[in-house]
């Protein structure tokens, strides 16, 4: 499953090129807007919704798991669709994969490590943070830096290659999802309304804390659209693989995490399309445009 999901980054990968880094240095305060919200804020939030609900532990670790991936994968497409900055979603994306190799593991590390009931967990399972940062970057670093090179250099090839990868990334994030709630089908059944609940609110917090840090540092409504959506939408395929190898697919976590990455979709998909119905009025010309 590591080997797929690593030919699923690379997929993505083959649809970035070095030009849409340019954002970051066009206008570089977005992007640094986006990194903070997806890898500092959103963690917090993450922390102080399981300080004050107090989930079961091994829920509450999936939690903070999810909120250490980065951006999800179809972050780029739902942002065009709701009106937001593709260039600065697809930024965003390229630059989170390549911060996950090491925010991931740390996050994950340092926000359960201050709640007491999942460091039990943490403790208990003896992870080695530099295994997890091998692991990532196996399957993050390297394949969009060898997607992102047959761009360069083959860039038609990796156009056709992209939507075979396309639906080949969508089936197996299926695949992941059933396997997920297949292992875990009793804990899902008996807890299936506190896990709506809990991922509902969660995720309403993640895009809300997305759109407040944009609207906090007076960016325009379309940077906004886009970081709210990459704030909002992760990549909880990663998260699943980690908790698959590194907790032995520990129920709670296994269900949060594929639950999450159902939910995402679909609130994603509707925040997208009310967006839709509401044209930006207030573009600027010298704004870069959306792809």
């Amino acid at each position: 499953m590591n080997i797929v999901l690593a030919l699923v980054m690379f997929g993505i990968a083959l649809e970035i090129s070095l030009k849409d880094f340019r954002q970051l240095w066009v206008n570089p305060k977005p992007v640094f807007v986006g990194v903070a919200s997806q890898f500092l804020l959103l963690p917090i939030i993450t922390f102080l919704l399981v300080f004050l609900l107090k989930p079961y532990p091994s829920v509450a670790l999936g939690m903070f798991m999810v909120a250490a991936c980065p951006g999800g994968n179809i972050s780029n497409y739902i942002t065009h669709l709701g009106g937001g900055n593709t260039a600065l979603s697809v930024c965003l994306t390229a630059i989170a994969t390549l911060l996950a190799i090491i925010m991931t593991p740390l996050n994950l590390e340092f926000w359960g490590s201050l709640y007491g009931p999942t460091s039990s967990i943490l403790n208990s399972v003896a992870i080695a943070p530099f295994e997890m940062v091998k692991l990532v970057a196996f399957l993050l670093g390297i394949p969009l830096l060898l997607g992102m090179g047959l761009n360069h250099w083959k860039p038609l090839l990796a156009l056709r290659m992209a939507k075979f990868f396309k639906v080949f990334s969508l089936v197996f994030f299926i695949f992941l999802v059933f396997l997920a709630l297949f292992n875990n089908i009793d804990v899902f059944l008996e807890y299936v309304l506190y896990i709506f609940w809990l991922v509902l609110l969660h995720n309403l917090l993640a895009f809300m804390g997305g759109y407040g840090i944009a609207k906090a540092f007076n960016l325009d409504t379309q940077n906004t659209r886009s970081i709210t959506i990459e704030t909002g939408i992760q990549n909880s395929g990663l998260g699943l693989l980690l908790i698959f190898t590194f907790f032995e697919g520990l129920g709670g976590m296994a269900i949060l995490a594929a639950f999450w990455g159902i939910w995402h979709m679909v609130s994603g998909l509707l925040l997208a399309t009310f967006w839709n119905m509401r044209p930006i009025k207030d573009k600027n010309l010298h704004e870069e445009p959306s792809l």
